[in-house]
């Protein structure tokens, strides 16, 4: 094992992380659906909590998970913006650059602030991304109660 752990450390490998540039043709924004809606919820439970310690704690863990999903969430849409979409659908849908900045903008605006608003702006304009994702690959959306306590909606194709 020292033997290993001496060859890896002479060696000039770094960290990758990928989904993925080959590429593999597996997109979905159901995830980034799944991240917005998270802070949503997190911003719910935020807006619920007392003065006391035990709330104190809540909210420092309700703020990391609200991050990391917002986080998640810029990443999902990243990787289906620049992996997936290609000229042909920005033809068709002129407004997909611009849905996807303030996507991104909502995503970082909800990193900054306790703002349930920001965060029900999130969700609606992943839900748009994925009306449209789910067209340009010729099916029919449906949005759904989605069965949580944040309440909300997915985006969700529909079965021909």
């Amino acid at each position: 094992m020292r033997l290993l752990d001496s060859l890896l450390n002479r060696l000039p490998f770094g960290e990758a992380y990928a989904h993925c540039d080959i590429p593999c043709g597996i997109y979905d924004p159901h995830t980034a659906q799944l991240d917005a809606l998270t802070v949503v919820r997190m911003n719910q439970l935020i807006a619920d909590l007392g003065n006391d310690a035990e709330s104190q704690n809540k909210l420092g863990r309700y703020m990391s998970v609200k991050e990391t999903h917002a986080e998640s969430c810029k990443n999902e849409l990243r990787i289906i913006w620049a992996d997936y979409f290609k000229p042909e659908h920005l033809e068709k849908y002129p407004d997909l650059h611009d849905l996807f900045w303030q996507a991104m903008k909502n995503a970082s605006k909800t990193r900054q602030q306790v703002s349930l608003d920001a965060a029900e702006e999130l969700l609606e304009s992943v839900r748009k991304i994925a009306e449209i994702f789910w067209a340009t690959k010729g099916s029919e959306t449906k949005r759904q109660a989605f069965p949580s306590p944040a309440g909300g909606e997915i985006v969700y194709p529909v079965s021909n």
